[in-house]
């Protein structure tokens, strides 16, 4: 009994485990910084705000556009959920099957063939990409780009959020951009940008080189006031490593500024006592 309980319970963590690992991965995927100029520009496309507390995600689990005869559906950074109005069309293979169309992947296109819809896979919620739609203006908007590979077509979908922090709108336009590739519009307050500003361009490499040393100092100090300390058994001030040596220090640097002071001084008294003489 206890075994099988020891079982089940690693069952359950494993299986809380890969889900919080895809929840993971889904978000990572539509969160994009960019650095332009003195700001940073962060997108989280699933942050909830207060008017959309789903971000990006639309809250009916699909987006729908229809151009003539070809009808697309799609989510963003996440699988499509349909509990009303569901595809019917045929050739859902890669997005669910005929009973569940559309409810394993991010994007489906049909299309009217010879009098019947066609429905095909273009892109999966795992393969999004998210770029900036102009890299001079990064706070203008972004694309979100998705694929599918499927047994004959390559296929994919690009969506163009462009920033408007009042409201949604669109999808209103889509555009079949060659045989199996797709381009689609829409506004949405999660492709506007959270901008930190960035003064200053920091230390650069030397200040990354000041940090490192301190970094390797410090835990050669720690390191050896514990071995000194517990092995040792040494107490007081004389824990620290090499004391000697660090309290010599100041003398040391003054014994040098003083040298130094001096070459300057006889270097000084000696170009006042050159008179060139002129003949």
């Amino acid at each position: 009994m206890m075994i099988s309980e020891i079982i089940c319970r690693w069952v359950l963590i494993y299986s809380l485990l890969l889900g919080l690992k895809s929840l993971a991965s889904v978000s990572a995927i539509c969160d994009l910084s960019v650095l332009h100029g003195n700001n940073l520009y962060n997108f989280s496309l699933t942050r909830p705000t207060a008017k959309h507390p789903h971000g990006i995600l639309n809250e009916d689990g699909f987006y729908k556009i229809a151009v003539n005869e070809t009808v697309l559906w799609f989510q963003l950074c996440d699988q499509m959920i349909f509990n009303h109005d569901q595809p019917r069309c045929f050739g859902c293979q890669g997005c669910g099957g005929e009973t569940h169309c559309g409810m394993k992947c991010g994007a489906l296109v049909s299309n009217n063939v010879g009098g019947y819809d066609v429905c095909e896979t273009i892109g999966q919620a795992s393969t999004a990409n998210v770029t900036v739609l102009d890299v001079m203006n990064p706070d203008k908007g972004i694309n979100v780009r998705m694929s599918a590979i499927g047994p004959e077509n390559n296929c994919s979908l690009t969506v163009t959020i462009l920033c408007d922090p009042n409201g949604v709108q669109g999808p209103y336009s889509l555009d079949r951009l060659w045989t199996c590739h797709y381009a689609a519009k829409m506004s949405h307050p999660s492709g506007c940008a959270t901008i930190i500003s960035h003064h200053g361009r920091g230390w650069g490499w030397f200040g990354t080189l000041i940090i490192i040393i301190l970094c390797i100092f410090g835990v050669y100090l720690l390191a050896g006031t514990i071995y000194r300390f517990f092995f040792l058994s040494i107490r007081g001030i004389e824990v620290i490593p090499n004391l000697d040596f660090w309290l010599s220090i100041p003398q040391r640097l003054q014994g040098l500024f003083e040298s130094l002071l001096r070459k300057a001084r006889r270097y000084t008294q000696g170009s006042r006592s050159y008179h060139p003489v002129n003949y």
